[in-house]
This record gives structure tokens, sequence and C-alpha cells, in this order.
């Protein structure tokens, strides 16, 4: 155990293997609280076995702080395992060590003082239903030993220094993937590097499309059917090269690492859903790009709810009609093909009567962007994640082939765009992860190379601090990503894993956004440094694929509902 006035990583080679069984041992008594939380929970808002609705409405914020409390109690597992990895390999040197024990310190002061869902709203354990009782667990040596010495300026100072000395070097800290992966990191890390930083702030700037020579690279490297089995064309890869991949491409510009989203979402529908026709058809396109899909969901009034969905496709013969209106379809004008979810059955109200289609139009162009009969649409204009363009989009008795009906049966929809949750959640957190690094990336340069007050910023303490805690709930985040990608992989239900890696990793990408451009101080708010880019892009993420508030709502279903 450290000794007085020392930190527990700056002490002597041989407490290194002391920090992750000191670390193992704290983990106890976090999972204590939470359990106690589930059972305090648990009394209050389960009737029957079942959550209540009403219940949950009553006392939403309880229930969204339990899924946050579970989602760090998750992550500080994972950082354990990824710590445990890299001491059986050797690589647990003094940058993992020191970003190990200011996660634990940090985490760890927050479960039993506050943990903040966003810098707004704080829950706390009595909210939780718990007093302090729930936390006599933490009295032991070991969680105080890290709760007074984990988190220290000395720690986070050091942490620093050591991230200057190695600013070559891709990750801050080993990441603890296999050595295939790290390669797919370093390819896609140099075209970020060459093709993408340089130009992305100009096409934010100037609200532009990402450039179909881009798009035609990436589908050159396999970006576009990176999951798809390579019998229907792909590289058959895991959902962790896919979360690597975004990582990166995501670090050069969102919109860039956002590409391959859509096609992720279709493939994953159609591998799904599809019948062997469909699969046979559509797959090894959307693999080579030779179509670019879009996804079409979202209507004006329903937002989350999609249950609630209204636009509706009647029969016609063998086909369908379209008619309704879409709203925040990315990537809409100049793709081949929508995954669609419209109503077929006109006596429903919820989620039973939606079905899925791979609705096929023609690519627009600037001077007309929807030149498809039956279909009308109009921009968006938004602060940030501009590369593809958002729309709202208008159907009026829009034709769809009946054989583009996905599954070949009605009623499935709503089922088929649950299954592929996961990984755009997976997807996501991973897009998170980049934008937090970039914002890393810009916030350290910019410290460095500011003068004031005769010595860089990076000198002073509360800016170095802010470097650090980037830097460490990047890797937080990023343990948790690779574990629910890691899940997938296995055929596990995962999401729950993956909505706690979305949760986090929009509020770390956030918040590291927010405080790079503190360190830019005025300049960052001024348009042609990248940061001010950085911040837009940055506060999506907690919006899309699961706005915050829903992703903690089932969270606490999931954690809850005793038929799990």
């Amino acid at each position: 155990m450290a000794h007085d006035g020392q930190d527990l990583a700056t002490t002597k080679e041989p407490l290194l293997d002391d920090l992750t069984r000191l670390t193992a041992t704290a983990l106890p008594a976090v999972d204590a609280v939470l359990d106690a939380a589930k059972e305090a929970l648990r009394a209050l808002l389960v009737q029957d076995g079942r959550v209540s609705g009403a219940a949950l409405e009553t006392h939403q914020s309880a229930a969204h702080g339990l899924a946050w409390l579970a989602t760090y109690r998750e992550a500080l597992h994972q950082m354990q395992k990824w710590a445990e990895r890299l001491s059986e390999t050797g690589q647990f040197g003094e940058v993992e060590a020191l970003i190990h024990q200011i996660a634990f310190g940090e985490y760890l002061h927050q479960i039993a003082g506050g943990i903040p869902m966003n810098q707004g709203e704080v829950v706390r354990l009595a909210e939780l239903g718990l007093g302090w009782s729930a936390l006599g667990g933490f009295q032991c040596d070991e969680v105080q030993t890290l709760m007074a010495r984990g988190n220290t300026q000395a720690a986070r100072t050091q942490l620093v220094a050591l991230m200057q000395e190695r600013s070559a070097e891709i990750t801050v800290g080993h990441s603890g993937l296999d050595e295939e992966l790290e390669m797919i990191r370093e390819q896609f890390r140099r075209y970020a590097v060459e093709r993408v930083e340089p130009h992305a702030h100009d096409w934010h700037l100037k609200d532009e499309l990402i450039p179909m020579e881009i798009i035609e690279e990436l589908a050159e490297m396999g970006v576009f059917g990176l999951t798809i089995p390579e019998e229907f064309g792909g590289l058959g890869l895991s959902k962790a090269s896919m979360v690597v991949v975004s990582e990166e491409l995501s670090r050069g510009y969102i919109g860039v690492g956002s590409l391959g989203t859509r096609s992720e979402i279709a493939a994953e529908l159609i591998i799904c859903g599809g019948t062997d026709a469909q699969k046979a058809q559509w797959l090894p396109k959307l693999a080579s790009a030779e179509i670019l899909p879009t996804a079409v969901f979202t209507e004006p009034n329903t937002g989350s709810d999609l249950g609630a969905l209204r636009t509706r496709a009647v029969k016609d013969g063998d086909d369908y009609r379209v008619t309704g209106n879409k709203t925040w379809i990315t990537h809409a004008a100049r793709t081949h093909v929508m995954t669609l979810l419209a109503r077929t059955d006109p006596d429903t109200t919820d989620h039973r009567g939606l079905s899925m289609f791979l609705a096929e139009k023609t690519p627009g162009t600037d001077d007309a962007p929807f030149p498809t009969e039956g279909m009308s649409g109009g921009e968006i204009e938004v602060l940030g994640y501009r590369g593809m363009k958002e729309y709202e989009l208008g159907f009026d008795n829009f034709h769809v082939k009946g054989e583009n009906l996905l599954g070949g049966e009605e009623g499935k929809g709503f089922k088929q765009l649950m299954e592929t949750f996961e990984s755009a959640r997976i997807q996501t957190a991973a897009r998170a992860i980049g934008v937090a690094q970039s914002a890393l990336d810009v916030g350290m340069q910019y410290a460095q190379d500011r003068k004031q007050f005769r010595k860089s910023l990076i000198d002073f303490p509360r800016v170095s601090s802010k470097l650090a805690m980037m830097a460490v709930e990047i890797m937080v985040a990023r343990q948790l990503t690779y574990f629910s990608a890691w899940e997938k992989d296995q055929g596990r239900r995962c999401d729950l894993e993956a909505g706690m890696a979305k949760l986090l990793g929009a509020r770390v990408a956030w918040a590291a956004a927010d405080n790079a451009l503190q360190i830019h101080g005025g300049n960052g708010f001024a348009l042609e440094y990248k940061i001010s880019r950085i911040l837009c892009d940055a506060r999506i993420l907690n919006i899309f694929e699961g706005a915050a508030e829903i992703q903690a709502q089932v969270i606490a279903r999931r954690l809850l509902d005793q038929r799990n």
C-alpha cells in the first residue's frame, strides 16, 4: 500500500503490481452499492416482476441515476481487466498505472459523492434510496487509499508530462487490443491524418458534403463492408475492428467516421432480417459502396417514440405506396436506398404495425437533391455534424417494390430495427471516443504552443489537469466500448453494455470538447479554430442513436426487470 504523501503509480516499480491488487479489492465495494441501489429501486418501481411505467416516470431521475451507477461499475470492472491484461503482457507501465489510479480515484469519489449525468444533473445515493450505510465497503483501507491518493494533482501532472514525452504514440497508454487491431488502427490513423484532418474544418465551415473521392477511397479500404460476411463481398471482420476504424476516422472528422454507420445499420438489418434473395442482392452492393444507404426512421412528431410512427405504406398490387413525413435523415440526398420504417397495418397505433422496406431512390444533385417521383425534401441547417447533411423528407404515394419488404413479411419492422441497436450504439460510442481524442489532440497542442505569463499553458496545473482527465476518461470509455464489441462478437446479448458505452462515451466527448475549448480561451470561440467545430460535433453524440435520457431509461429497465 502507498505511504503518506506518495501517489500510487509514482513510487517504485514493485507497486505497479500492487496497484492492480488494490483496485481489484475495491471492486466488491462498488458492486455492493449497485446491488443495494437495485434492491431499493426494485421495491419502488417493480410490480409483479415488471417495471411499472408510471412509477418509472415518477421516479425517473432515480432510475436514470441507477443506469449511471451501473455504467460506472461496469467501467471500473473493464478498467481492471484492461490493467490485468497489460500486466500479464508486460505493458502496464507508468502511463497506464497513472490512468488506472486516476480513473479509480475519481469514479470512486463520484459514486460516493455524486455522479454527473450531465453538467447540470448530479445523482446522489440519497436519490437512489440509500444512506451512508451503503458505503460500508468504502471504509476499507484499499478504497480509502484510492480515494485519497488516486486522483491527485501530482498524478495528473505526471501523466501529462509523460504524454508530452510520448506525443508520437497514437493513444495515451496501451489500448489492450491485439496486434491485428492495432495495425488496423495505424492504417486508419494515417489515412485520417493525410486525407481527412487537413480538409475537415473547411468542409465544416463551408457546410459541404464530404467529397465522393473520400467515399471511394474508404470503399477501397473496405470500410463499408467491414463486418459484412465474406460470402457477400465484405471483409467479415469483427465489431471490434469496426470500433477501431470508427474511432480513428471520427478522430479525423466525425462526418467521415459516420459514413459507415448507415451501411452498418443497413447491412445488419439485411443480415438479421432479410431473405436469402435480399442478402444476395443488397449486401455485395453495400460492401463495395456501389450503393449508399440512408436510415429513414424518425418523424417530426415522434422523436424517440418510434412505435408511434404515422408514415404509412399501402398495398398497391404487389407493391407499396408510401405517404408521410420523416425528419433528421442523414446523408439522404445522394444515397441510393433507404431503410424505411412505415406502418403497414392502419389499425395499429404501436410498434406491431410497422414494417421495414429497402426503398430505392435516385441519388440527387445539388440542384435537384430529390429527383425521385413521390419524394421531396429540404435541408435542415445544423451546428455541427455537417459532412453528410440532415434533411426533412416528404413522401406522397412514393413507390416501393413489394420484393423490397424486408424479410418478405409485414409487421416485423420494429423488431428488425431493434436488432440493429446494439451495433449502432457500439459504433456511436466509438465515434464519441474519436471526437474526444480529437479534442485532446488540439487542446494539448494549443496548451503547448500558447504562452501566457512567460510559460506554456500546459505548465499551469488546472490546464494540465483538464488534459489528464480527458486522457483518463477516453481510456475508460474506450475499454467499455471494446467490451461491448467483444460481447457482440461472441454472439452474446449486449444491449446493456452497448447502451452504457454510448451513454458514457457521449458525456466524455462533450466534456473533452468543452474543456479543450476552455484551454483555447477566447480563440476557442473563433470559427477559424478547429475546436469550435469539434465542440459542435461532440454535442450531437448525446442525442442521436438514443438520447442520453432514453438510453438511461433503457438501461434502468434492463437492470430492474426481474425476468432478465
